[in-house]
């Protein structure tokens, strides 16, 4: 026997001795999850610590054997100096070196959020679980329990020398995010009433603008555990999120924005993930009253003093605007009575030139109408079928920014804004200039009208959503809800609530998760519904047109 040999037969020795058992197995064990099966295999261990983050009353019911309780209920979330966090992770037994396993009752946010607490204070992740399933899959699987409370552990000797600000940000950070949602993503962990603002907890409802909503009971399977990194990722691309953004979680108390930056920080390894403490009530508490959003794209409706500001004379004056006025009612209409500066572009042109986008964008040229402007869509009655068949042909143009005036003429007059036309006269003055032709480029976007159902597939399986008063001729085969688009308005032409449209869309049975094609016997009624499940911030909608 060589001395190497019998070197290294008494270092494995020497470690068996010293562990008195064989080392934690991999198995069970995937990232930061942890499985019930290893949990239950390892409970013994000297070098295991288990949290149970569960409230009081339910660890004193029953809890996994050996657990520590973490009510973090009763020690609260908010900023906490680091002395202090100190001194409660020594009281539960945290050291560094040994490994933690943290659970609530599955499905939940509490373990997460602990998990957030011990890592952005400074625990290594290497030792940091999250046990996958909770209390709700260690019943399942008949584990042990017991009632006797848990004594008191040894006092830990962790020590918070410094925290991982690079996952922590403070609301001047989120703001500035708010208003670029191209390079940010804003993940909120809240359910649709919080976010469409049925549920109102604080002085005002809805979210954080360019908000995403995403429910942490959307990371869950059925059984409380997580879904796989596959499925997550999934959601993920089909709401915009991308991991070359900087993502932030949030919440209403940066508790349910746990569940999001654990699921992308740890089982997807996205790399720019941050979570905000303060979340909505740091938001709100601003004294600037920071803007505060239920539908998640509103900038889609102008009212009528948004037009006559920035699509006024004054800043036409001075060459300011960049606002192009589209006005989709019958010539003779347009004549008698328009909004000043509006360009007559019919709807009759638009549903002419459904198949000729190239004709339609020559069209636009001529009327005056700028590409890089912000095309405002005037039908005269808010949201009709024939603004919102313009908004769908101008998206499909690819359009910088296009939107519709919510409000009526009526509305506009009765507020005392300038009209023109020969209602008021201009026959007896000088002629209206003309429309100065404009290069209006055509970039079009495909998915927004399509010709044939089979054409299009979405990260989520096709679901038709049916427009007009009745179900149409001929209905393409797959998944049909209907939802009228008169169901969706009010009876002056404004669009209903974010929180009534919400429960009308679900009582209708149109998924969250989903590839939406809308139809109609009129391509204009379909465009209605297009146009309302972008505002409530539906990724992937389109307009069947046959």
């Amino acid at each position: 026997m060589s001395r190497l040999w019998k070197c290294g037969f008494l270092i494995a020795v020497a470690c068996g001795l010293l562990l008195g058992r064989p080392a934690m197995a991999a198995e069970g064990i995937r990232g930061n999850l942890v499985s019930v099966d290893w949990l239950e295999k390892n409970l013994q261990r000297p070098e295991l610590l288990i949290l149970d983050a569960s409230p009081a009353q339910l660890h004193k019911l029953q809890h996994i054997p050996g657990a520590v309780n973490v009510d973090l209920l009763s020690y609260g979330v908010g900023e906490v100096p680091a002395a202090e966090l100190e001194k409660r992770f020594r009281f539960w037994g945290v050291s560094a070196g040994r490994k933690i396993v943290i659970y609530d009752q599955g499905g939940s946010f509490m373990a997460t959020r602990l998990f957030y607490d011990l890592y952005a204070s400074g625990f290594p992740a290497a030792d940091l679980f999250v046990l996958n399933g909770g209390m709700a899959k260690w019943q399942e699987a008949l584990a042990p329990l017991t009632k006797e409370p848990t004594p008191a552990p040894p006092p830990g000797t962790f020590r918070v020398a410094s925290r991982r600000d690079e996952v922590r940000v403070t609301l001047p950070e989120v703001l500035t995010a708010s208003g670029d949602p191209v390079s940010n993503a804003l993940v909120e962990a809240l359910e649709p009433t919080w976010h469409f603002g049925e549920f109102v907890a604080f002085d005002r409802p809805g979210h954080i603008p360019h908000g995403i909503m995403l429910p942490s009971a959307d990371f869950y399977n059925a059984d409380k555990t997580f879904k796989s990194p596959a499925e997550i990722k999934r959601m993920l691309d089909y709401l915009g999120i991308r991991p070359e953004q900087q993502i932030y979680t949030y919440c209403g108390g940066g508790i349910a924005a746990s569940v999001p930056f654990f699921a992308l920080k740890f089982m997807l390894s996205y790399p720019k993930v941050k979570l905000f403490e303060e979340s909505e009530l740091g938001w709100l508490r601003d004294q600037r009253g920071l803007p505060y959003w239920t539908y998640d794209a509103p900038y889609l409706m102008r009212p009528a003093n948004w037009l006559q500001g920035w699509g006024g004379g004054m800043l036409r004056q001075f060459g300011l605007a960049q606002v192009s006025i589209v006005d989709v009612r019958p010539a003779e209409d347009f004549k008698q009575r328009h909004v000043p500066f509006a360009r007559n572009v019919p709807a009759d042109v638009f549903r002419s030139m459904l198949r000729q986008p190239a004709k339609l964008a020559e069209t636009l040229g001529q009327a005056g109408i700028k590409a890089t402007d912000e095309a405002v869509v005037v039908s005269g009655a808010g949201l009709t079928p024939e603004a919102a068949l313009a908004y769908l042909m101008l998206e499909r143009l690819g359009h910088r920014k296009v939107s519709i005036l919510i409000d009526s003429l009526d509305t506009w007059t009765g507020r005392g804004y300038p009209v023109a036309g020969l209602a008021v006269g201009e026959a007896k003055k000088a002629p209206p200039p003309a429309a100065v032709p404009t290069n209006y480029p055509m970039n079009l976007r495909e998915g927004v009208l399509i010709a044939d159902a089979k054409s299009t597939q979405g990260l989520y399986p096709k679901v038709f959503v049916a427009a007009g008063k009745n179900l149409p001729a001929r209905a393409p085969e797959g998944k049909l809800v209907h939802v009228p688009y008169t169901e969706l308005l009010n009876g002056d032409g404004t669009v209903k609530q974010a929180k009534d449209l919400w429960n009308i869309l679900v009582k209708a049975g149109v998924p969250r998760y989903a590839e939406i094609v809308c139809i109609a016997d009129d391509p204009a009624e379909a465009a209605v519904n297009y146009f309302i499940l972008t505002l409530m911030g539906y990724p992937d909608v389109k307009v069947l047109h046959s």
